[in-house]
């Protein structure tokens, strides 16, 4: 297939599917997932499901598929990225996806792509056609670290769960950090991060500098840069530096590390990050308006704490 425009020889009008199924031990379910029917999230033809859970299901109409001369099939990427409960942002030649900060980013015409915070190479390089970026099957694989594979008996796409292979919280030792001599006071942390309030956010946002807006890891990353703390761009390499601190012991300057529920296999992989300031609330940025002050010990934040980080 050319870089540019796919040679066609099917056209495959689609509603895409989705069913992501996490399947884990808890105390109201204790099934596991086996060998022999592993959970897959499926892009499927002439399908329709209701937006009953928009972590879990996606229902998408009118797409289109192609399979080129050589048999590769090329999924639209949004759709497929959508389908898995992740956001995109497509900024012409480049596209980032992720949760709240972008974990995977990849360039039109181009192999070479980031995934986790890691380079990987693509089997083939994304292309735009009709105005969508498009990735074969094996490149979606290659950049989700998931199998991706087009079911022809069933005329579908089928998306295995998200993985992560950083090592989880219980396994991470403490951790020297990149601080050049700082004796920050948390005082000072906390009212300087209480300047950015009202900041909007945008998911993948460039530096402060140049964008004005934050997401959350980038939040947290300018007002610790500010104290000579240097912390890395994501969330979960961010949830690696530091020393874990119970919520017993948690003080104002602290991390905390929040799951974002059904997106990889595993819910122990940190997708969202605020700043604690101390009486039960915290200081990040999510969706409208921006940079807020969330309660930390009742509603729904209190229900997806992962753990927490002391990074001072």
């Amino acid at each position: 297939m050319p870089n540019s425009t796919p040679h066609v020889n099917r056209k495959v009008t689609i509603g895409i599917t989705c069913i992501f199924l996490v399947l884990c031990m808890s105390c109201s379910n204790n099934k596991t997932a086996t060998d022999t029917n592993p959970p897959t999230n499926t892009v499927k033809t002439k399908g329709t499901r209701s937006h009953s859970s928009p972590t879990t299901s996606g229902t998408f109409t009118d797409q289109v598929l192609y399979t080129d001369y050589s048999g590769k099939t090329w999924i639209p990427l949004q759709n497929a990225v959508s389908s898995i409960g992740l956001r995109m942002k497509d900024s012409g030649e480049a596209v980032q996806i992720g949760y709240t900060d972008p974990m995977y980013k990849a360039y039109l015409g181009q192999k070479q792509a980031s995934s986790l915070g890691k380079t990987v190479q693509l089997k083939e390089a994304p292309i735009r056609w009709n105005g969508q970026l498009y990735l074969t099957s094996d490149s979606l694989s290659n950049l989700l670290h998931t199998n991706v594979k087009w079911n022809q008996r069933y005329h579908r796409i089928e998306i295995s769960p998200l993985h992560d292979d950083s090592p989880t919280n219980n396994t991470i030792q403490t951790k020297s950090l990149r601080i050049a001599s700082t004796s920050a006071d948390t005082g000072q942390l906390i009212s300087y991060a209480k300047t950015f309030l009202g900041v909007p956010y945008d998911f993948g946002a460039e530096p402060y500098e140049q964008s004005k807006k934050f997401d959350c890891s980038t939040f947290t990353q300018h007002v610790f840069k500010k104290y000579n703390v240097d912390l890395p761009r994501l969330a979960r390499d961010q949830g690696n530096e530091g020393r874990e601190v119970s919520r017993d012991n948690l003080k104002a300057g602290d991390l905390i590390f929040f799951t974002v529920p059904d997106r990889f296999e595993s819910n122990a992989i940190p997708g969202h990050v605020g700043i604690y300031m101390g009486d039960g609330k915290f200081i990040h940025t999510w969706g409208k308006p921006g940079v807020q002050i969330s309660e930390l010990d009742t509603g729904y934040w209190s229900k997806v704490i992962l753990f927490m980080r002391s990074v001072l």
